[in-house]
């Protein structure tokens, strides 16, 4: 469903605008109040129910956007039909590829989402417009990069219990960067056991045993299959090795 931006005008933040909490650190960040006015007249917020396909592999990029809440994956289909999930997406991450025609990867929502949406050629504009806008996409996309030599450090050298917490670590720091070691932090996995066990290149039985073995060690408290809670916050830190 989508929302339509009803809330520009002549202040120096349009309303809507104020109340998002990944503006600071997403592509707006870049914006003084007069261009993020300007920059609001182009843009929608738009609702994306879980399952739901953003953008398809080699599918055309119509629009960009900005992830105010939720999670999405990024798959890619080999030849046979085999799907992999190459990474996850959260607030305030940029949705679409710059500079190119075609998506590279399948975007798909794996929890209800809401992002904000702006076409693709007012997206162009803006950037000639304004270089410190294209830099904060640049370093987005930088992030991103770091991000997946990361994993591939993960996926390549660390042991299926070290990848497992990695991957909850990763869950915390997109809810709470800021966690302190006695914090108790609660999330619902945006994926299966299954789709966990894709992205980390183990089975779902690895997956669970190793999930259970944190909960037997009172690392993480499990409840309505999806539902965690970080009991000891440095304990998992230990974890990821």
């Amino acid at each position: 469903m989508n929302t339509p931006r009803k809330d520009i005008h002549n202040s120096n933040v349009p309303k809507l605008c104020r109340s998002c909490e990944v503006r600071h650190n997403g592509m707006c960040g870049a914006l003084n109040g007069n261009e993020l006015v300007d920059f609001a007249k182009f843009t929608r917020v738009v609702a994306v129910a879980a399952g739901d396909v953003l953008l398809q592999e080699q599918g055309p990029i119509k629009s960009y956007a900005n992830v105010m809440r939720g999670v999405l994956k990024l798959t890619k289909t080999m030849a046979d039909g085999r799907q992999q999930i190459v990474g996850l997406q959260f607030a305030p991450d940029f949705v679409g590829r710059l500079h190119q025609d075609e998506s590279p990867v399948r975007v798909e929502a794996c929890s209800d989402v809401e992002v904000c949406s702006i076409t693709r050629n007012a997206l162009r504009h803006m950037l000639e417009e304004n270089p410190a806008l294209e830099t904060k996409l640049l370093h987005q996309a930088l992030r991103e990069v770091d991000q997946g030599r990361e994993w591939m450090l993960a996926l390549g050298r660390k042991t299926a219990r070290e990848k497992v917490a990695s991957f909850l670590m990763m869950m915390v720091r997109q809810i709470d960067p800021f966690a302190e070691s006695n914090a108790v932090t609660a999330f619902d996995l945006p994926l299966t056991r299954a789709e966990i066990g894709d992205f980390l290149g183990l089975t779902i039985g690895t997956v669970s045993r190793e999930l259970t073995r944190l909960r037997k060690a009172r690392v993480i408290q499990i409840s309505s299959h999806r539902h965690i809670d970080i009991l000891d916050l440095e304990a998992l830190r230990q974890c990821v090795g």
